[in-house]
C-alpha cells in the first residue's frame, strides 16, 4: 500500500486562491516530434504579456492554452508545439512571470511556492530551482524553473520578499548570500570581503 506524501501547504494556499478552475494536466509536448514550420509573430514581452501581430492577446484562456504547449528546444528556441507542427515564438526575457508567493517554515525546512501569470503552481525543489542573475542595470533578477526548460521571472515585489529571507552561509569555503527553499540553499551572490 502506498501512502501519498503530505500535501505541500504553500501549494495548497495558492491553489485555494485560484478557486474552482478546471484542473487538467499539461499536454505531453515532450513526447511530440512534429516538423518545425518556422516562426510566427507571437511574442512574450518581459512583463509576461503575450502579443500577436504587435497587439496584446487579451483572452486569458487563449494565453493559458498557448502556455500549456510551450516547449524549449535543445537549440534554445521557444516553440508552440502540437502533434502535427512546431512554430517558433519570441520570448523577451522569460516565458512566465511568478506573480504570487507562499512561504512555510524557516531555514533548511522552508518551503516556497509560486503562482505564475498563467496559474501554474510551482514549489521550489530540486527540479524547480531558483536562480539569480544581475540585470543590465545592476538589479537582482530571480528566476524560477517551471517546466521543460522554461523559466518564470520573479516580480520585483516578490524579489524584495526573497531578499528578506536571505542569509549568509559558507558555500565551498566562501561566504554567500542566499536562501533556503525545498531543502536546498539557493545562492544569490557572493559576499564581498570587508
Amino acid at each position: 500500500m502506498s501512502v501519498d506524501p503530505a500535501p505541500d501547504p504553500t501549494l495548497s494556499r495558492l491553489s485555494a486562491a485560484l478557486g474552482d478552475l478546471p484542473k487538467r494536466g499539461l499536454p505531453p509536448v515532450e513526447r511530440w516530434d512534429p516538423p518545425y514550420c518556422g516562426a510566427i509573430d507571437i511574442r512574450i514581452a518581459a512583463d509576461g504579456t503575450w502579443h500577436h501581430n504587435g497587439s496584446p492577446i487579451r483572452r486569458d484562456k487563449l494565453v493559458k492554452l498557448f502556455a500549456s504547449i510551450l516547449r524549449r528546444e535543445p537549440d534554445g528556441r521557444t516553440v508552440l508545439v502540437t502533434p502535427v507542427e512546431s512554430v517558433g515564438i519570441t520570448v523577451e526575457d522569460a516565458a512566465f512571470v511568478a506573480v504570487e508567493m507562499a512561504v512555510d517554515g524557516t531555514g533548511a525546512d522552508r518551503r516556497l511556492s509560486f503562482r505564475t501569470n498563467v496559474d501554474d503552481l510551482v514549489s521550489v525543489d530540486a527540479e524547480h530551482a531558483l536562480r539569480f542573475e544581475e540585470g543590465p542595470d545592476g538589479a537582482l533578477k530571480p528566476y524560477l524553473h517551471v517546466r521543460r526548460g522554461l523559466w518564470a521571472r520573479v516580480t520585483r515585489a516578490l524579489t524584495y520578499d526573497l531578499v528578506d529571507l536571505a542569509e549568509e552561509r559558507l558555500v565551498d569555503g566562501r561566504p554567500w548570500l542566499g536562501l533556503w527553499a525545498g531543502g536546498t540553499f539557493h545562492t544569490i551572490a557572493p559576499v564581498a570581503a570587508a
